[in-house]
């Protein structure tokens, strides 16, 4: 693919929404007119000079608490052009709100005019100024104006944001910790955005159905800033509903979506009975990322869509994509995560003195321009996370000799059932070919003599009947003796994250197995 000047060497994201004709759209949404480029670019322009009435500069963190849609979307670009956006999940409680706006240090909360968020309460207990963001509902899709009290002194730094400069910060998801900060530069995000753009081919003329959430590094960068980069459009939706999907492909008309695995396995569920929606609405991919693609579901969307299913790789702390497949005519290899693209990709030996040859398994470090520099304010979580310039993911995985990636577990996730390490990954793929399971997640339960015991939780497609004894005879001629499942629980839906994201860690806890 050609790449103009603004194109290749955009470090900021006001660079980066450089790319676009000014007549081109940028966003759009449904029953609204669309944003174009020259509109996404003149209110960034008008949101850093508003910021910067308000006090707000360069660094200064804004938490951002929105409904999805083309508004967030266009509040996270603009935003970050002169200072650090911080989304936040609107769905939080105000004891959620509290922690993280005391963590952030936030400098200001951004709501819609009209909200009724408890992180109202909570900013203004803590002296946090609140912004409006007032929204015209015949207007373009996403433009908006700020309104707030002016402040009596300049931010310390104005203007618009530099490639060094904070653009994104986030929180792990701290699902066995304290969550931590990450803080994204404008170069990290920028050089994300480009790799994706390049792993899926993007051009002008791509445009992206977004469906997931936009307080999440996934939708933020894989879906919006990628698709701008390449001069391309995003619609923007109000999240996912897989009642929904169909109706928003047909307005939409879009070339890609990108998504997590249970929201394609939703969207599969009522794929027969939208053929028509399928076939006049052509895609030319389908992203999966943030939590590993089954095959088996990958096989049935490229049966389904008749377009090739990308599964991609990412992390926060890698401002989103680390691996992918890639397109056609170079392979995909299901159960892979595909070849490095973007940063380097390694293996390093469990004590990380050592990087390991191909096909041996080993945690998988990275390092390249869309890696953080590091956590914020927090010197321990770095000292581990980070070795001879390499970033820990956390993950163990392998690389083959064509160097695809296979994920074969969070390391904190790897079952020890006596001193036999147990990836549940390969457990769910074996339990996902039975033909009677929708959803199978594998999680580790207490044990009093092994450390570790084998569970598994399954979804069962409908109509469909098994028993806790078929599933276990189905695994047990299928993998050795201790991985297979001691206890099934048969369950109407597996819990699921803030990003549906099935939740492994806990999982044992909250059906009530951990005692």
């Amino acid at each position: 693919m050609n790449e103009g000047p603004e194109m290749s060497a955009a470090t900021t994201i006001l660079d980066l929404v450089a790319a676009g004709r000014d007549d081109a759209v940028a966003i759009a949404a449904s029953g609204r007119p669309a944003l174009t480029f020259a509109g996404l670019r003149r209110l960034a322009g008008d949101t850093v000079a508003r910021l910067n009435r308000l006090g707000i500069g360069r660094n200064d963190a804004v938490a951002i608490v929105l409904p999805n849609g083309p508004e967030m979307a266009a509040a996270f670009v603009a935003v970050a052009c002169g200072a650090t956006t911080a989304p936040l999940n609107p769905g939080y409680r105000a004891d959620e709100f509290d922690f993280y706006l005391g963590d952030l240090d936030a400098r200001a909360l951004i709501v819609e005019r009209g909200s009724a968020s408890p992180a109202i309460a909570v900013a203004t207990a803590r002296g946090v100024p609140i912004v409006e963001l007032v929204a015209d509902p015949s207007a373009p899709a996403g433009s908006f104006t700020l309104e707030g009290t002016a402040a009596a002194a300049p931010p310390a730094a104005a203007g618009p944001a530099r490639p060094d400069d904070v653009a994104l910060v986030l929180h792990t998801s701290g699902t066995t910790s304290r969550p931590k900060i990450v803080p994204l530069s404008h170069r990290n995000v920028c050089a994300s955005a480009r790799n994706i753009r390049v792993a899926l081919a993007l051009t002008a003329s791509d445009r992206c159905l977004n469906i997931m959430p936009l307080f999440h590094i996934h939708g933020l960068i894989a879906a919006v800033l990628s698709s701008l980069g390449a001069g391309g459009s995003v619609f923007c939706t109000p999240g996912f509903n897989a009642l929904r999907f169909f109706a928003q492909l047909a307005e939409a008309r879009p070339t890609w979506y990108t998504a997590v695995p249970t929201m394609h396995q939703a969207i599969l569920a009522r794929a027969e009975r939208n053929k028509e929606a399928i076939a006049a609405n052509p895609l030319r991919l389908i992203r999966s990322s943030s939590a590993s693609l089954p095959p088996q579901v990958m096989r049935a969307l490229e049966e389904t869509f008749g377009v090739p299913v990308i599964e991609s790789y990412g992390m926060t702390e890698a401002s989103h994509q680390m691996a992918s497949n890639p397109l056609p005519p170079r392979p995909r290899k299901p159960g892979t995560v595909g070849v490095a693209a973007g940063p380097e990709v390694a293996i390093m030996e469990e004590t990380g003195s050592a990087i390991l040859p191909r096909g041996a398994i080993g945690e998988v470090v990275i390092r390249g321009a869309n890696v953080t520099r590091g956590y914020a304010g927090n010197p321990e979580a770095n000292a581990k996370g980070f070795a001879d310039g390499w970033f820990r993911t956390g993950d163990q995985g392998v690389l083959d000799a064509e160097g695809y990636l296979t994920i074969t577990g969070r390391l904190k996730e790897l079952i020890n059932r006596g001193g036999e390490k147990i990836s549940p990954r390969e457990v769910d793929e074996v339990l996902m070919d039975h033909p009677a399971v929708a959803q199978a997640l594998t999680f580790s339960v207490p044990h009093d003599k092994l450390g570790e015991e084998v569970a598994a939780a399954v979804v069962l497609a409908e109509g469909a009947t098994a028993t806790e004894q078929d599933l276990k005879d189905f695994v047990s001629v299928r993998l050795a003796d201790f991985k297979v499942p001691r206890k099934v629980v048969f369950l109407p839906e597996i819990p699921k994250g803030a990003t549906g994201k099935l939740q492994r860690i806990g999982l044992a806890q909250r059906l009530g197995l951990a005692s």
